[in-house]
């Protein structure tokens, strides 16, 4: 496992050696948090992608919302809504979920300018997301896409947080009580709106401090501790 910590910001000085000039360049030019920082120390970039299906090779990106998490606080200043534009049709089911309108889409800004965004928001971040591995398929197929390479992405999933302690504490549960909101429920957080990008954000912001708060430590452990493991 230290060996995959380790490989992460090595994986990162290949990957800069050979990325094209441009935003994916730009963000591997930033160092990854040292994974022995303790975590309240770290900052992170919590982030929630709408998209079109589960599938990061065929389905495409609706919008994106994200705020930043340093000092464990959501800095609500920084969080950021975007609907994005996209020439394929949307579905019925699609707008139902989402709440996003056509017209809404044809208005939206294009997928380079908001993977540039991203990226310059990421970088020297570690990306939080709950069910990480959504998040980061979608913009690791983008920049692909976009410049020819998936930049690696150090995350915290906050569902692989709460399923790890559960199998600590060896109780059983059930695959629906890992839902974000359902968590959130769980520690007596406040039901927001689902479906919506900014505020699946800033709900999964406030879940983990919620789990930091819980975790009774004596002391804030570090990164190592947190990183989404493959």
């Amino acid at each position: 496992m230290l060996d995959w910590l380790f490989n992460q910001e090595r994986k990162r000085r290949r990957q800069l050696e050979r990325a094209p000039a441009g935003p994916v360049r730009d963000y591997l030019a930033l160092p990854f948090p040292d994974r022995q920082t303790p975590i309240d120390q770290v900052v992170l970039l919590a982030m929630d992608f709408e998209t079109s299906g589960l599938d990061a090779t065929k389905d495409h990106l609706l919008s994106v919302g994200y705020v930043t998490l340093q000092s464990a606080q959501v800095l609500l200043d920084t969080a950021h809504h975007q609907i994005i534009r996209s020439k394929r049709d949307m579905s019925d089911e699609n707008i139902t979920i989402h709440h996003i309108t056509h017209d809404q889409v044809a208005q939206g800004m294009t997928l380079p300018q908001v993977v540039e965004r991203i990226l310059q928001q990421l970088g020297g971040k570690v990306l939080l997301a709950h069910h990480a591995a959504v998040e980061i398929g979608f913009l690791q197929q983008a920049c692909k896409n976009l410049y020819g390479l998936a930049p690696v992405i150090p995350a915290i999933d906050t569902m692989q947080l709460a399923r790890q302690r559960l199998e600590r504490q060896q109780q059983p549960f059930k695959a629906n009580e890992l839902r974000l909101f359902n968590l959130r429920k769980k520690y007596a957080l406040p039901r927001y709106q689902a479906h919506n990008a900014l505020m699946d954000a800033i709900a999964t912001g406030e879940l983990f401090l919620a789990q930091l708060a819980h975790g009774n430590y004596r002391k804030p452990p570090p990164l190592k501790n947190f990183l989404l493991r493959p």
